[in-house]
């Protein structure tokens, strides 16, 4: 089978494949089933600005951004794991036509993430950044949450650590909107104030921070600039980190370079 994720529905006619985990049939592509797990989230960018297009009764825009993760579980049993732009994780059983085994709320949620772009998962536990870039009030937006894959209980939260940066200006939010990666023992994740950062897969305690919104000599010899971290997640291979730096939407810090890491 081949699994996938689906965005909200455009139009308030019932679309029960929006917003769920879908299984496909590798040889034919038939759609074997889907497990909904938000129905009638009808939302259009024309929803932003009251524009015509936008359904009489629109939804929150909680659509899935993010790659359902297959694991095994102990015993032969399989899960599924996604995340959310609710602020949920839902993990569902692949063998059961995706029924829901367990719902973990980790963000607040909005348009904008909860969870927006992509998780990662080991043997054991799932790890999820949390966006929430449009959440107003108290609580301060990112983090980054591990959960047990066998029932979604949270086995550490880490907060996003404290600003140094202006208020107000392009580029100065804690949200981690941006896909994670991971390797054993380590998870890697960016955040929209331009900060790369590994955490510990066992503890969530932060063991290394690179600040990438500065100046850059390139290899290349073309005036480089890093901002903020979202969308395309981090890539790891032959132990070298590589990720971009650079996002100018949604009130992010534009540039133009992708970094390099080595051990």
């Amino acid at each position: 089978m081949l699994y996938a994720a689906t965005g909200n529905s455009y139009t308030n006619v019932s679309i029960p494949t929006a917003n769920a985990i879908l299984a496909f049939d590798l040889e034919t592509g038939s759609l074997l089933w889907s497990s909904q797990v938000l129905p009638k989230d009808n939302f259009t960018m024309a929803c932003s600005g009251r524009g015509a297009n936008c359904p009489p009764e629109p939804g929150p825009d909680y659509d899935f951004g993010t790659s359902p993760i297959l694991r095994d579980l102990p015993g032969g049993k399989r899960i599924l794991v996604c995340g959310q732009k609710s602020g949920i994780v839902w993990g569902l059983d692949p063998d059961q036509r995706g029924k829901v085994i367990w719902q973990t709320r980790v963000g607040q949620g909005s348009a904008l993430g909860g969870i927006e772009w992509g998780h990662t998962a080991d043997l054991e536990n799932t790890y999820v950044a949390v966006s929430d870039l449009l959440v107003r009030g108290e609580n301060r937006p990112g983090g980054l949450h591990a959960l047990k894959l066998t029932t979604g209980e949270k086995v550490w939260s880490t907060p996003p650590p404290e600003l140094h940066c202006t208020a107000g200006t392009k580029g100065c939010n804690s949200a981690q909107s941006a896909a994670i990666s991971s390797i054993p023992g380590v998870v890697f994740s960016g955040s929209i104030d331009g900060h790369f950062r590994a955490f510990l897969t066992r503890t969530g305690e932060i063991v290394w921070d690179f600040n990438t919104a500065r100046d850059f000599e390139t290899v290349n010899g073309v005036a480089g600039k890093g901002g903020s971290l979202d969308s395309a997640g981090p890539v790891i291979s032959g132990g070298m980190v590589f990720t971009n730096s650079g996002y100018g939407m949604w009130q992010g810090l534009p540039g133009n370079v992708l970094l390099a890491f080595g051990k």
